[in-house]
């Protein structure tokens, strides 16, 4: 091997370790800095509220898998989901940020809060697409995102809420379908914190970002196979 190789080779190799980690998907970042930061500075709290109850049938639920950004690109594509907004919830700081809620000293949870016509998608459905798109057996983790942050929650807002995910908890683990006990937190909802402007609609917005490619959409390619009869035409979006 001659001096002059050595670059090229250097480079060639850093570029296939990018491209492994990034595949890792949501299971290689920690912290705010190991995540692609579109905005320097904190930003105020989105002001985008949940699609706004056009008749008493909808219904809303609070959902923590990981990384709010995969969660959202999944939930929005399903027929009868008329919002999937990203935020925090079940933590005790008033008003967190992106960047308190990834110290994993707030209590928060990054989660999407689904508003849903129970008339188009079933409450189970919302339950099936949750359960299966993340590990619900692993405590404050998804992947190699550790904290309380990224832990498996429903938040329900209402009592057959908690009765309906209590239920099929309990079908899901004596199934056997997960090799270990699932662990998913089911406890009522309290509050609903809007994350940073830039987070919302992150896939739709940002598709020929790293992250975005090599991470969100195979997890979405995987995600529409499975749930297929479940999505939105183009039409009805």
């Amino acid at each position: 091997m001659t001096f002059s190789q050595l670059p090229m080779l250097v480079l060639v190799g850093f570029s296939l370790t990018a491209i492994l980690t990034l595949m890792s998907g949501c299971e290689k970042s920690l912290t705010q800095e190991d995540r692609p930061v579109v905005i320097a500075d904190e930003q105020p709290l989105s002001q985008n509220k949940p699609a706004a109850q056009e008749n008493d049938q909808l219904e809303v639920i609070t959902l923590g898998s990981g990384c709010f950004w995969c969660t959202e690109a999944f939930f929005r594509e399903l027929k009868g989901v008329k919002s999937a907004i990203s935020g925090y919830s079940g933590g005790e700081v008033l008003n967190p940020t992106y960047k308190a809620v990834c110290s994993g000293t707030t209590g928060h949870a990054e989660v999407i809060q689904v508003t849903f016509d129970p008339q188009q998608i079933s409450f189970t459905d919302i339950l099936k697409a949750f359960w299966e798109t993340h590990d619900p057996t692993t405590l404050n983790r998804q992947g190699a995102d550790v904290g309380t942050q990224y832990r498996s929650a429903i938040f329900y807002h209402n009592e057959q809420q908690k009765e309906q995910a209590t239920a099929y908890k309990k079908q899901l683990d004596e199934s056997g379908q997960f090799k270990a006990p699932i662990v998913t937190e089911i406890t009522a909802f309290e509050k609903f914190y809007p994350a940073e402007d830039y987070h919302q609609d992150y896939f739709k917005l940002n598709p020929n970002q790293q992250y975005c490619q090599y991470v969100i959409r195979p997890k979405l390619e995987k995600f529409r196979s499975k749930f297929a009869d479940k999505l939105k035409t183009a039409e009805s979006e």
